[in-house]
């Protein structure tokens, strides 16, 4: 029997705990890069091993644990539930932070961040696959908007506590209480009642393989990951080495990444909110995300030139460039509403970690061709790529506005 939601308010407890759930999630993904220096400084490590042994093993460790989690709770959302998925991620993470917090060596470091990116993995996925299921076709985007927006502002949230607590194992013990205390709203939020339904019949569910045997489906699945990677070619190369950009270009002043990471998500904040509200005004998420990524591919060429730029003007552009890549919320809907009830917490779950894990090949990208043009030129070739494949995608999809979602993928 179908549900009439038709009246489901977009502030309801399963958007609440989401976005929450989201916030602390970005909170913790932020505060590792914030604290990831004075942290290994505490622990005794030379510099040398905090630019790239222990320092890079924490990044690409981290990085395992995201797509490790993303495939092992997509699949649980799609066979046990979306709130089993939810509430687990979080209590995982959650316990990771905590630990974060009491590590007194390299090996207990480590342990800690697999643990934490795993957890970390799982929760936007669920949420978003949740909130789409449970609001009306009307209103899922303004549901979907709510979490993005709440959640990336985390980002925000853990630069500021990090800078006025100043301890990192007290910063952790903050991330890991607030993901605790979000486990109390666990009896109030109810599942899916698509889920319920493909759950009692005997359909195939959680089939990550199935994403892969039929060519029109892994070539959308491709397109979804394919819409995420601007976002991680800005913030992952363009921000997080903005010193090295402003150094080049000649930028009078110095240039902390740390705060220019901060301008970003203050923007994407921004952004993230504008994109959702505009989509629904427009009835359409492709459209946004060609608008949105036009804008980004202006406001990176924009970056690219700052030569002999004030500090406030570079980081008032990396506020805009922020803003252009606010399109994660977008983008994740697109992708729970491009696949049925069967698959969909799987592609959702996924898709954003695959779109994270891109970054490893993007960063080889413009490793390579520095050993060919100077840093400006790399980064635009990069760029090119990256924008260029995700308006591709974005062309090339379905609009997925006002989709029914309850259809079943034939496996």
């Amino acid at each position: 029997m179908k549900t009439d939601n038709r009246s489901a308010s977009i502030f309801n407890i399963a958007v609440i705990v989401a976005s929450l759930g989201y916030f602390v999630d970005i909170y913790d993904l932020l505060l590792f890069t914030i604290v990831r220096v004075p942290s290994l400084k505490s622990l005794g490590l030379p510099q040398s091993e905090i630019d790239a042994g222990a320092g890079l093993l924490l990044i690409n460790i981290q990085m395992v644990g995201l797509l490790i989690g993303g495939i092992f709770w997509g699949i649980l959302g799609d066979k046990k539930g979306r709130l089993s998925v939810l509430f687990g991620s979080i209590l995982i993470y959650s316990i990771a932070n905590i630990a974060n917090g009491f590590v007194h060596g390299i090996n207990g470091y480590v342990l800690w961040r697999f643990v934490a990116g795993f957890g970390l993995a799982g929760e936007l996925g669920a949420g978003i696959t949740l909130v789409s299921e449970i609001l009306p076709k009307e209103k899922r985007g303004y549901g979907t908007m709510i979490v993005a927006t709440v959640g990336v502002s985390g980002a925000v949230a853990a630069n500021l506590i990090a800078k006025a607590v100043g301890d990192w194992r007290i910063c952790y013990f903050i991330g890991g209480g607030l993901g605790l205390g979000l486990l109390l709203l666990r009896v109030s939020v109810m599942e899916s009642h698509l889920f319920n339904q493909v759950k009692a019949s005997a359909n195939t569910r959680g089939s990550f393989i199935a994403l892969f045997t039929d060519k029109k489906r892994f070539l959308q699945y491709l397109k979804c990951i394919l819409l995420g990677t601007p976002t991680w070619f800005v913030v992952g190369i363009l921000i997080a080495f903005s010193n090295k950009f402003a150094a080049e270009m000649g930028v009078k002043g110095a240039i902390n990444p740390g705060d220019a990471v901060a301008f970003t998500y203050a923007g994407l904040v921004i952004g993230d909110f504008s994109s959702g509200l505009i989509s629904q005004v427009l009835k359409s998420r492709k459209k946004v995300m060609l608008l949105f990524l036009a804008l980004t591919a202006i406001m990176v060429g924009i970056y690219l030139n700052l030569h002999g730029a004030t500090t406030v003007v570079f980081y008032t552009v990396c506020t805009f460039m922020g803003f252009s890549v606010g399109f994660w919320a977008i983008f994740v809907t697109i992708a729970a509403e491009s696949f049925g009830t069967n698959l969909r917490a799987t592609v959702a779950t996924t898709v954003p970690n695959f779109a994270r894990g891109m970054l490893p090949l993007i960063s080889i990208l413009f490793v390579t061709l520095q050993g060919h043009f100077n840093l400006l030129h790399s980064a635009a070739l990069v760029a090119v790529v990256c924008i260029g494949l995700a308006v591709i995608a974005a062309w090339t999809t379905e609009e997925t506005f006002g989709k029914d979602l309850n259809y079943l993928e034939t496996i």
